[in-house]
């Protein structure tokens, strides 16, 4: 991925930071895939996918959709890679299950300490 190729102008980017949802059983392939495919129609400029085989499917889906895509292991690399990407103005959105504990990435990135999750 090339964050220029997603630059149309400074700050209009969408960026989905899309984890793992880790309770969908043996539908998880196909609704990780719908899930990316969603974020790209929807008009996501990028998907940073977090995790394992399901966050493949995810990027998969997303790319299907003309989104540019990266693939992560985890919430310390996804925060690197946004800290290169972000341009004042981008917009984020980061979601997935509790138990990925994305919440650390927006800890991370804007340094305010997370002191309740939202059931």
């Amino acid at each position: 991925m090339n964050a220029q190729d997603t630059q149309t102008e400074p700050g209009t980017r969408r960026i989905a930071v899309l984890g793992e949802m880790l309770e969908l059983g043996d539908g998880a392939p196909q609704a990780h895939w719908d899930t990316g495919q969603e974020a790209g129609q929807l008009g996501v400029d990028i998907v940073i996918a977090v995790g394992g085989e399901n966050a493949k499917q995810l990027a998969l889906g997303a790319a299907a959709a003309g989104a540019d895509v990266a693939i992560v292991a985890d919430n310390d690399t996804a925060t690197a890679l946004l800290e290169k990407l972000l341009h004042p103005g981008d917009v984020v959105i980061i979601k997935g299950s509790r138990g990925g504990m994305r919440w650390k990435i927006a800890q991370a990135l804007t340094g305010q300490e997370i002191t309740g999750i939202l059931s």
